[in-house]
């Protein structure tokens, strides 16, 4: 046991320093191409930092080597969504209190709604979709393909509305390429060079925390899809979570509202539409109570910003509240 929990917090900041390596080498990705604040935020960083939630149920469905690696990457496919949509919501909220006390600027998050309501209504519409294929029938199971490529076109069709939208971001101030910290311009080849490293410390670092996942699961008799639900995303959804303060900080609140917002449509559909390909697709109690609790808390914060016409950082109150209750539901139920 003691073995893989080392494993385990070994291969995590593998795959927090490699998401790391890889949004710094995609953000400048960005800013080399002149892309917008939302593509940016919605498209490169948040596929960046994605990738470590992205990966793991990836390894699980597709080389695990059990029955339990395909309910890990299941509980991954949909923890994600779930820990991005309540306790990402919450840490933003929370860094602009925190950041933002001393001005008395800290009630609302300065966040380009056009940007923020066009990613919730995204990922409300592709995940509702997604949790709708878990109730057909396994005899029609056929009928689920057609879900998984609406979901694959609705998402390449979203990242080529993002990326044509808006003004680009070629002046904004990033942190200095890790490759080339003293080049104030440096070469695409480094640049590519760069984010190719972070992909690879990313896919090393997920293939020894799926294996050591699920030994943990069978050592001390947890399910795995619990575990996968609450302790995997909280872990691989740190490179989102570190973003976002990091530019909530920086007073640059629609990057890091976009961070989050974009990794949601990005892991409500892409992800879904692989577990939809390669797995049965059926859907525990635990698993789809996240799913609508996910669903629950994005229509609340698209509700409020429709009606407010501004994000106040009470409304992130909200999700923290729904994971709360999703925690206390499901050990009261397991435990």
């Amino acid at each position: 046991m003691a073995v893989n929990l080392t494993i385990l917090a070994g291969s995590l900041i593998i795959i927090l320093a490699g998401a790391k390596i890889f949004t710094n080498g995609v953000e400048w990705l960005g800013k080399k191409f002149n892309l917008s604040e939302g593509a940016v935020g919605s498209v490169l960083a948040a596929v960046g930092t994605a990738m470590p939630e992205t990966l793991v149920p990836l390894i699980a469905i597709l080389f695990g080597p059990s029955g339990t690696a395909v309910n890990v990457g299941i509980g991954a496919i949909l923890g994600a969504p779930f820990m991005l949509s309540t306790l990402a919501f919450g840490v933003v909220g929370v860094s602009k209190v925190f950041f933002c006390r001393r001005n008395g600027n800290g009630k609302c998050i300065e966040v380009k709604n056009t940007i923020l309501m066009r990613d919730l209504k995204y990922f409300l519409f592709f995940y509702t979709l997604a949790l709708a294929a878990a109730f057909i029938p396994l005899s029609y199971q056929a009928a689920k393909i057609p879900v998984a490529l609406v979901l694959v076109a609705g998402y390449i069709y979203y990242v080529n509305k993002t990326l044509s939208d808006g003004k680009g971001l070629s002046e904004t101030d990033l942190e200095p390429l890790y490759l080339a910290k003293k080049n104030p311009c440096p070469p695409l080849l480094t640049i590519l060079a760069q984010t190719a490293a972070g992909l690879v410390l990313i896919a090393s670092g997920a293939h020894y925390f799926v294996g050591a996942l699920d030994l943990l699961a069978t050592v001390v008799m947890i399910p795995a899809l619990l575990l996968s639900l609450i302790i995997t995303p909280i872990a691989t959804e740190l490179p989102e979570k570190f973003n976002s303060v990091i530019w909530v900080k920086g007073g640059k609140d629609t990057l890091a509202m976009g961070n989050i917002t974009g990794a949601m449509v990005f892991q409500g559909s892409i992800l879904p539409a692989v577990g939809i390909l390669f797995t049965p697709w059926l859907l525990n109690q635990i698993a789809a109570l996240s799913a609508l609790l996910a669903l629950l808390s994005s229509t609340i914060v698209y509700l409020f910003v429709r009606k407010q016409k501004q994000l106040k950082v009470a409304v992130m109150l909200y999700p923290v509240a729904i994971y709360g209750i999703f925690i206390f539901l499901v050990f009261t139920t397991l435990l």
